[in-house]
């Protein structure tokens, strides 16, 4: 029955609808009006707008420009939850922009952050309980920096919650240019792998930077926004290409591709070259672990906070983090030390091959237990609540395993209680490199490999130096008026009751001078110029060199018998090098904020260690050891690997070649290098292979002559170790020096006390 309805009728309905949408509108123009007033929120201050809220990874820079651009090289960077770089507009490409706007927001540049008929479908949806993912590029940058809130649970909240984004984006639109809104907008949305912003993604995705994304490449990345999981091209391949397909048909839809264009990128295969950032890969690894840890220190101790008066977080705060430290010498250095330590490492196991090393090393289960209870595993199985019988269990248990070697890191079946031991006969390595003029540290190698062995050698760690103590003993003596040409019976010596010992095969008989005796890393005659010129005035010069480890004042420190970090001791051969005044060893120049407000710059510190005469005259000395003749401790780096320019330095080995130095100079670089197993029970058998003339040498040679072959560091080869301001009193030619004519019986009375 159709019921037929009357003009008036008509009408009473019609004005019925009319006064309901009425009704919804004037509501919704209420609710704006309480959401603008923050009735349903706070909404952001001006100064929010202007200082949106987002982690930025801080930047870890190097000292040195990328070839054929300003930019400086990048070590690496601390990040929280995601690894985000903010770029500017500039060095975003075109292509990503366009894919965006085309994808996200087609009516972009021409809405003022709402695209109502849109907006008003999302409220509807809203309303009946349904989600619609339409907002504006502003609306979603509204939702990401500006509405800091979990997401609604139920219709009402969602619509109000909605409203408030589009206060925020109607002021957003107020407050930033379209250039401004895209480029925060691509600074901080996510692209999965805690990857945040286009920067890192282009990095992260395609090893590249945004400002060359092509347009497959962005429509690759602005797929992500969408889902970056289901999305992501590492983890489903099929789907990523067909959304970018999608992405750059929309593209050329609007007109910022051709057809013809977008079909031959469609062709192209998604061509990922992954490089996922994390805390282990990059460059110097080890340098940047102390270098946080570092900064931290500064940015406390000098009460360096926030305009708002809150500490700086490295991992959130953006800072730019400014270091002395040269990438392609890092890389050198790097790349020495993986050449030459595969092949010690083969020394060393062929050394141990079919001994037994329970049988033959000092303190062994003690030495295994302590590395068991020192690993992860039986930390885990402890917070497990793990009784020490099952642990002992699992140790002995087979279980696959990830393990470090030089050919790489390999998954193999073993029991735990191998590996300990595996790890305890692994060499460990480490290097810095210096300027002795400006202190400036070039390259920082603190150890073998910091995913696996996360433990600083340069700086953190100490070792007994060995024989590379032996020039601080040499360098009071030639300040208290000894010539480097005075002889000396080497014959054994007793001081105190302490008696060196002298390794016949290499001990030189008779009277041989100091230079010798240096060059030739004598004990006895060490031992006798200790005795004349005793301790305390050794000690107060290896602590005026930059020692800071203890050092006691007895005979033994002149064979060096204390401990001290490579840190340490390279900045004190410095010294030497710079006419005797100490620079401190420099690794970070200043620090700024993520506007570019420099918060902080470092003031080295210097002294005067010793007089520049007997600091030159110590530096010819260390010539002699790489130049005397080929019994002199360095003189491989001539008859092995064939330097010819001017080179000071010095080995060190330690008792039972535990440890091995080497600290080699030139004029423009100090260098210098230890290398050890974990323990010092674990050692060479052999001095011949054990010594630091094979265990640390080898490494100074091969990272000098990369060094030498890149003229664009300006580290020159035929450059020569300054003399002094003063003509030199000294006699360094031993052909025309007597003993007589230095007065040395005066000298010996002088110095006895």
């Amino acid at each position: 029955m159709i019921v037929k309805l009357s003009e008036q009728d008509i009408k009473k309905y019609n004005w019925y609808i009319w006064r309901f949408f009425i009704g919804c509108f004037a509501l919704l123009i209420i609710l704006i009006g309480l959401a603008a007033f923050g009735v349903f929120g706070a909404l952001p201050s001006l100064h929010d707008l202007e200082n949106p809220k987002s982690d930025q990874a801080t930047y870890v820079y190097a000292s040195d420009n990328i070839p054929g651009t300003r930019n400086l090289q990048i070590l690496g960077k601390y990040w929280h939850t995601a690894n985000r770089s903010n770029v500017t507009f500039k060095q975003i490409s075109p292509n990503a922009i366009n894919a965006l706007v085309a994808t996200e927001d087609n009516h972009f540049y021409s809405h003022s952050g709402i695209d109502f008929g849109r907006s008003f479908t999302i409220i509807l949806y809203g309303m009946i309980g349904k989600r619609q993912g339409a907002s504006t590029i502003t609306q979603q940058l509204a939702k990401n920096q500006f509405a800091d809130e979990k997401p609604a649970t139920n219709a009402i909240n969602r619509i109000l919650q909605k409203l408030r984004e589009l206060i925020i984006a109607i002021r957003i639109e107020k407050h930033y240019t379209k250039q401004e809104i895209l480029t925060m907008y691509l600074n901080t949305v996510d692209f999965g792998n805690n990857t945040a912003g286009i920067q890192s993604a282009a990095q992260t995705y395609f090893n590249t930077t945004a400002d060359k994304l092509t347009p497959e490449q962005a429509a690759t990345l602005i797929a992500l926004l969408k889902a970056p999981t289901q999305y992501s091209p590492i983890k489903h391949p099929k789907a990523s290409k067909k959304r970018r397909d999608f992405i750059l048909g929309r593209m050329a839809s609007e007109g910022f591709l051709t057809e013809g264009q977008a079909n031959e990128c469609m062709e192209k295969s998604l061509d990922i070259d992954f490089h996922p950032i994390n805390h282990f890969e990059g460059p110097a690894p080890y340098f940047r672990a102390v270098l946080k840890d570092e900064v931290k220190k500064i940015l406390r101790d000098n009460s360096i906070l926030k305009p708002d008066g809150t500490k700086y977080d490295l991992d959130r705060d953006g800072l730019k983090i400014y270091t002395t430290i040269n990438s392609r010498m890092q890389d050198y250095a790097e790349q020495a030390q993986r050449e030459y330590m595969h092949d010690l490492q083969n020394q060393f196991s062929a050394e141990w091959k079919g001994v037994s090393m329970a049988k033959r090393t000092s303190n062994y289960d003690l030495v295994i237990n302590s590395g068991i209870q020192q690993s992860d595993r039986y930390k885990s199985l402890k917070l497990q609540g793990e009784t020490d019988e099952e642990i002992k269990q699992n140790f002995y248990t087979p279980d696959t395993l990830d393990l470090f070697t030089w050919h790489g890191d390999v998954d193999t079946l073993m029991r735990p209680i191998d590996s300990v031991l595996y790890s305890k006969m692994l060499l460990h390595n480490s290097l810095m490199s210096m300027d002795p003029t400006t202190g400036y540290i070039k390259a920082w190698v603190g150890g073998i490999n910091f995913e696996h062995f996360k433990y600083d050698q340069v700086k953190v760690g100490t070792r007994q130096v060995g024989s590379t103590a032996k020039p601080f003993t040499y360098a009071v003596a030639i300040e208290n008026g000894y010539s480097p040409c005075y002889q000396v019976n080497n014959v054994p010596i007793s001081i105190d009751g302490w008696s060196p010992r002298s390794d016949p095969k290499e001990t030189l008989p008779g009277m041989i001078t100091l230079r010798s005796a240096l060059a030739h890393s004598q004990n006895w005659v060490t031992a006798f110029v200790m005795d004349t010129v005793k301790p305390p005035l050794v000690v107060e010069l290896i602590k005026n060199m930059g020692i800071t480890t203890e050092v006691d004042p007895f005979p033994s420190i002149c064979l060096g018998v204390f401990n001290a970090s490579v840190y340490d001791m390279t900045g004190a051969y410095s010294a030497f090098v710079n006419h005797g005044l100490w620079t401190e060893p420099t690794f970070l120049l200043r620090i700024e904020d993520k506007n570019g407000n420099v918060i902080y710059n470092s003031s080295p510190k210097r002294k005067q260690a010793m007089n520049e005469e007997y600091a030159y005259v110590m530096v010819d000395m260390l010539r002699s050891v790489v130049d005397m003749d080929n019994k002199a401790t360095g003189n491989r780096l001539r008859w092995k690997y064939n330097f010819t320019n001017p080179i000071a330095g010095k080995t060190g080995t330690t008792s039972d070649n535990s440890d091995g130095w080497f600290i080699g100079a030139v004029p423009q670089l100090v260098t210098g290098i230890w290398t050890g197993c974990e323990d010092h029970d674990f050692h060479f058998r052999s001095t011949h292979t054990g010594e630091g003339a094979n265990s640390a040498l080898p490494i100074f040679a091969l990272y000098l002559k990369k060094v030498y072959a890149d003229q664009s560091l300006g580290i020159k080869k035929d450059k020569n170790f300054e003399l002094p301001k003063k003509p030199l009193t000294t006699e360094l030619d031993c052909s025309k020096y007597t003993q007589q004519q230095k007065g040395i019986n005066e000298v010996e009375k002088k110095l006895s006390f």
